[in-house]
């Protein structure tokens, strides 16, 4: 995985000029935002709780050892092994052990972003173990070989005539394209593997410290059969979704799902604490919880902390105007968006991924839609900036931006390059190095009104 800058812009480039996943992107992304205004108009004081919000993920993860240290010692007390993994190849290892211990050939997965964050699927085929996706976009992508292309919304790039082809390669019956067709045909496929896999694998959006628990929100009911009928059910979690107690899970759910697909709450919400009591009907034997690090704990006390605070909600996805036309397999990672272009370089190295600093307009639309707040563009400056230090960007690039910088901070000299080029001519110098087509410039500036009008 990577995404160089060279990289970036040719996957952009191939993008925007694909018309169907320009529309496919488009309207699903503007289905989201206006679902979250609605969403969260109908909370009273809304920017309060979200700078309440604020306040508890900063405090969390100013002291995060201490929480992680009281949730592991819970979890353990309610029965849950509590594993801890410094890297993606430390997590797949301890999965892959617990497989072969009990004999497990075949896992059965809820979405879970950090799973693909370390590449679970491809290590456990590499190692004889087969793994299935049972959420709809996570299947999806899983049978076209892709990666997703959104946070929560994986297949956001397909429509549903590719998908039926998909099934119908899969299957090797016709499908019609028609929703209820395509959910009919993933019921179908998926009852069958639920009940006979071995082993359950899913993400964790919080992990309580109070008890110990692990909360799961999806909203479809594959992620409660992934966890409760496999005998065993491992949980990938990052150390950063920690919730020291309920009360903040309650403030932190309130805004997930208003800010991630515009509801109240997302369908299900599952709490897992511990393994199946003895008077339980059903659940798992046995209860496994991973928490990754996986250069996590790296950013504390760091410039960059503030990046733990993401919930993974995708709202700045979808308002940002970068993503939208150059989609989610541009980023290069499963973290897309103004959220990956900032994790994606300090998680993997700024070398590999630099690329997404400069894959943002700087328009500050993600902070305004954040709900926990974070300073997207505060950081997106700071990473161009180590890349300016580290001497990371190639020569022509650092030139270029050079003179830019020289030419933007002198009006003066923007001036006498206008007088010196001419509008139009300047317009002809400056297409060349961008995608769309540039509008000509103003007969006047914005100076010059601005001088004309006496400043008002």
């Amino acid at each position: 995985m990577s995404a160089t800058l060279r990289q970036f812009r040719r996957k952009a480039d191939k993008a925007i000029t694909d018309e169907r996943l320009q529309n496919a992107i488009e309207n699903a992304a503007e289905r989201f935002v206006e679902g979250r205004i609605t969403a969260l108009s109908s909370v009273p004081d809304v920017g309060e709780m979200r700078d309440h919000f604020k306040e508890i993920r900063d405090a969390t993860i100013s002291d995060l050892a201490t929480h992680l240290i009281t949730f592991e010692k819970n979890a353990q007390e309610a029965g849950a092994k509590v594993h801890w993994a410094r890297n993606g190849k430390e997590a797949v290892q301890i999965i892959a052990d617990l497989a072969k211990r009990h004999g497990v050939e075949l896992v059965v997965k809820s979405k879970s972003m950090a799973t693909e964050e370390i590449q679970l699927n491809s290590a456990l085929i590499q190692q004889g173990i087969t793994p299935v996706e049972t959420d709809l976009g996570e299947w999806i992508i899983q049978l076209a070989g892709e990666p997703p292309s959104h946070i929560i919304a994986p297949a956001i790039h397909k429509t549903k005539e590719q998908v039926a082809d998909l099934f119908q390669e899969h299957s090797g019956e016709e499908i019609p394209a028609d929703i209820s067709a395509l959910t009919a045909e993933a019921r179908r496929v998926l009852r069958e593997k639920f009940l006979s896999a071995g082993m359950g694998i899913s993400g964790a959006n919080i992990g309580v410290a109070e008890t110990g628990s692990a909360v799961i929100v999806t909203n479809e009911g594959n992620g409660r059969m992934v966890t409760s009928l496999p005998p065993i059910h491992v949980v990938v979690m990052g150390i950063e979704k920690v919730a020291p107690t309920w009360d903040e899970v309650a403030v932190w759910l309130s805004l997930l799902a208003r800010s991630a697909t515009g509801q109240p709450l997302s369908i299900y919400t599952n709490v897992i604490t511990g393994p199946a009591h003895p008077e339980d009907v059903d659940g798992p034997d046995e209860v496994h919880i991973i928490l990754l690090d996986n250069n996590r704990s790296r950013f504390l006390g760091t410039k960059y902390q503030e990046v733990l605070q993401c919930v993974r909600c995708g709202a700045c996805l979808n308002i940002c105007p970068v993503y939208r036309k150059a989609g989610g397999h541009a980023y290069g990672s499963p973290y897309s968006g103004p959220i990956g272009a900032v994790i994606n370089p300090l998680l993997f190295g700024l070398e590999k991924y630099n690329g997404l600093p400069q894959a943002s307009s700087l328009c500050g639309a993600c902070l305004e839609v954040c709900p926990a707040r974070i300073d997207l563009p505060r950081m997106l400056l700071a990473l161009r900036e180590d890349e300016v230090n580290r001497r990371i960007l190639p020569w022509r690039d650092r030139v270029m931006e050079r003179l830019a910088a020289s030419v933007l901070l002198h009006p003066w000299l923007f001036d006498c390059l206008v007088r010196l080029v001419g509008k139009m001519r300047l317009t002809k110098v400056i297409q060349p190095f961008i995608k769309v087509k540039m509008p000509p410039l103003a007969g006047r500036s914005y100076r010059q009104l601005w001088r004309r009008g006496g400043g008002e």
